[in-house]
């Protein structure tokens, strides 16, 4: 029986396809049909790395359409393992996917705000990729967390907790694997579709009901402008609402970081602040604004504001806390840890130290004149954290979890000459001249007041 939604062409014999031919009629701008993507898919592991190449290449000067986009999605998903789930979660497995940024740390408390509401979260996330930071790196922070969770392990933790964030299993979806590594080093990573099948086919073997996305622009992500930012947001919305997924995304400001903190331990910190209920009120406002969107769309909430409003209680009542807590220790975590983690007053500093790692030392900056902050540039930021050991400069590179920064201002605040306005915590001392004037030079002052940019621009759902 076919799969619900393939196109099938009973009278197509896919031994007749070959690849130069298929290669030539996508460099010639002509649509290829669902077979001769399948057919692309099914054979990619005995076809040769130079016409993958070019075949990507033509997908990348030439575009899909929104069929072929969907048709390769599906060939992906399909690729191999597919998650199943018991018949009585119809409609309450669900998911969240970020396109990344400096300080995003929003899955940490989203999940657990999620299966507080009752809904079952599958998180299959990864790690950090360039400057920006991984989900996975911020959880393994936490002494004895466990990203390697096979599906058979998975089931008994959304029966007992609701949610799990786990790693790519080795058989989810292997053909994005060939593809993203030959992308890499074929300058074809910015293809508008390839991304798309890319993120839709993993969460589409998730086998979710319900997604939503955090597509980001800004300097702190890789789409620039707001434009970019929002064709990647219809683009991912429309597919994945094609495959059955019911899917919205909210366009979010990613040019300063996202709340105080970037680096791994310290924005577990800063991720257990918000789920008892403190933290900053721009990372509060994002959770409970993708998980209020997923709970309309899920049909578990009225409207996107009665959804919104369930999760803030989520996080003032202690239960997305607790949930978080109940998570940790079913992935490994001693009970003791978890506890002591989960219950710390974070707003005393040096409690949270007593679990995570703590950097030697820590640098104060201080403002070079007096104004009001107008920006704080994300990637310049981020990219000093990332050369102190906060990210992956190499692939395979260790990681320092204990390595980052907490913003003492954010865009309006004022400041006096000498004001600190950024802590670095770092393990190299002191930090070098260059990365000083980088950090300085990421923070712009002026003489007028400003009001900081909402997060949330566009609410973007399918047509």
């Amino acid at each position: 029986m076919e799969s619900p939604g393939r196109q099938v062409d009973m009278n197509c014999n896919k031994s007749k396809f070959r690849m130069p031919d298929i290669i030539a009629k996508k460099r010639d701008g002509e649509e290829l049909s669902t077979q001769e993507i399948e057919w692309f898919v099914e054979k990619m592991p005995s076809v040769d790395d130079s016409q993958i190449g070019a075949f990507l290449m033509a997908m990348y000067l030439k575009g899909l359409s929104r069929d072929e986009t969907a048709a390769l999605t599906k060939a992906m998903q399909n690729s191999g393992d597919v998650l199943h789930w018991p018949p009585e979660w119809k409609g309450l497995v669900v998911d969240k996917h970020s396109t990344g940024g400096i300080g995003d740390k929003i899955s940490l408390p989203l999940a657990p705000a999620l299966a507080a509401c009752g809904m079952k979260v599958p998180m299959i996330s990864g790690r950090g990729l360039g400057f920006t930071g991984g989900t996975l790196d911020k959880l393994e922070s936490i002494p004895g967390y466990r990203v390697d969770v096979a599906e058979k392990d998975m089931l008994p933790i959304l029966e007992q907790v609701g949610c799990c964030i786990v790693g790519q299993t080795s058989n989810l979806v292997p053909a994005d694997k060939k593809l993203y590594a030959t992308r890499d080093v074929t300058a074809t990573v910015a293809s508008l579709p390839l991304i798309t099948a890319s993120i839709i086919s993993k969460k589409a073997a998730e086998n979710v009901n319900s997604l939503i996305l955090d597509t980001k622009f800004g300097k702190g992500t890789f789409m620039k402008t707001i434009e970019e930012g929002r064709q990647l947001a219809k683009s991912l919305v429309t597919v994945s609402n094609a495959l059955g997924i019911k899917t919205t995304a909210l366009l979010t400001d990613m040019n300063s970081p996202i709340g105080c903190t970037a680096g791994n331990a310290l924005e577990v910190a800063e991720a257990i602040q918000c789920l008892q209920g403190s933290g900053p009120d721009d990372l509060r406002e994002l959770v409970c604004q993708l998980g209020g969107h997923l709970l309309f769309i899920s049909g578990k909430a009225d409207s996107p504001a009665d959804g919104i409003a369930t999760i803030q209680t989520t996080l003032q009542d202690g239960t997305a806390c607790a949930k978080f807590q109940a998570m940790l220790v079913a992935q490994g975590v001693l009970s003791s840890i978890a506890e002591r983690l989960c219950q710390s007053k974070l707003d005393q500093v040096d409690d949270v130290w007593k679990v995570l790692e703590r950097a030697a030392y820590t640098t104060e900056l201080q403002a070079e004149q007096c104004g009001y902050v107008q920006s704080i540039d994300a990637l310049a930021l981020g990219k000093v954290i990332l050369e102190l050991g906060a990210g992956r400069s190499v692939a395979g590179a260790d990681i320092d979890y204990s390595v980052g920064f907490r913003l003492l201002v954010k865009v309006g605040s004022q400041l006096k000459i000498g004001q600190s306005w950024i802590s670095m915590y770092h393990n190299t001392s002191p930090l070098s001249e260059d990365h000083i004037l980088r950090l300085q030079c990421g923070l712009v002052i002026g003489l007028d007041k400003v009001t900081p940019p909402p997060r949330v621009h566009e609410v973007i759902t399918a047509d």
